[in-house]
């Protein structure tokens, strides 16, 4: 009874096999999402990696495709250190508003179902894909304007008063959660396809312990990303009339 409508659908849909592989990269804005907050701004980075495509079918005018990446990706928060009025706090030695930032390096495995809508050899393609994501992290880079022991802890306000954040070691190294992109497609025989897409990453997972003894109730990552992508053929169903 499970596989009738996998058979009924199967009868309907158009068989593909194609298979592509290639190369991608692009540009993160993330920040991660504590509870007690802490005021953020994004976080810059780079993403690169490899791309694996499988299409399967196309059913009706829709395209339905498998894409798994494995991607190395620079994560983390970049802190907007202020006082009770909403101000910089300013650094007593160096007379400048004090900033923070902590880079957080992964490795990424993204695995999404993809629907296309359009050409699949010859022009534009427009695209949607979602599905989960784990993450296992790799190392973190800390960057301040100003010295450790000199940092201005007294006007700080709330939990950024003691800073728990800027000290403490990721406890979880494994990561995971949901990727959901959009983008667009040209393709053309003989040299590839070229991908353009915008993709954000909710994370389920904590950095820190989350615990009732630990000063963070939740300390999930959260990305955007502009990512290009080319892919060439490995695999082509051979059939005239796919366009």
């Amino acid at each position: 009874m499970l596989m009738l409508p996998y058979v009924a659908y199967s009868q309907i849909g158009d068989y593909r096999t194609d298979l592509a592989v290639g190369v991608n990269g692009g540009y993160t804005m993330s920040n991660v999402g504590f509870s007690p907050n802490v005021p953020q701004s994004q976080l810059g980075g780079i993403t690169a990696g490899f791309t694996m495509r499988y299409t399967c079918e196309k059913y009706f005018k829709s395209i339905c495709a498998i894409v798994a990446e494995v991607n190395l990706t620079q994560m983390g928060w970049k802190e907007k250190i202020i006082d009770a009025d909403n101000s910089p706090v300013i650094n007593a030695v160096s007379g400048e508003a004090e900033q923070y930032q902590r880079q957080l390096t992964y490795i990424q495995i993204p695995f999404m179902a993809r629907m296309g809508w359009g050409r699949e050899r010859k022009g534009f393609q427009a695209f949607f894909q979602l599905g989960p994501q784990v993450g296992f992290f790799l190392s973190d880079k800390t960057t301040t304007n100003f010295e450790w022991e000199d940092r201005n802890i007294a006007d700080r306000v709330g939990v950024q008063q003691y800073a728990y954040q800027d000290t403490m070691s990721v406890k979880n190294k494994f990561d995971y959660g949901i990727a959901v992109g959009a983008g667009l497609e040209f393709s053309r025989p003989k040299i590839g396809h070229f991908l353009l897409e915008a993709r954000y990453y909710y994370g389920l997972g904590n950095i820190f312990g989350n615990s009732k003894a630990d000063t963070f109730g939740k300390s999930n990552n959260g990305s955007m990303m502009v990512k290009v992508s080319y892919l060439f053929d490995i695999i082509r169903t051979r059939n005239q009339k796919i366009k």
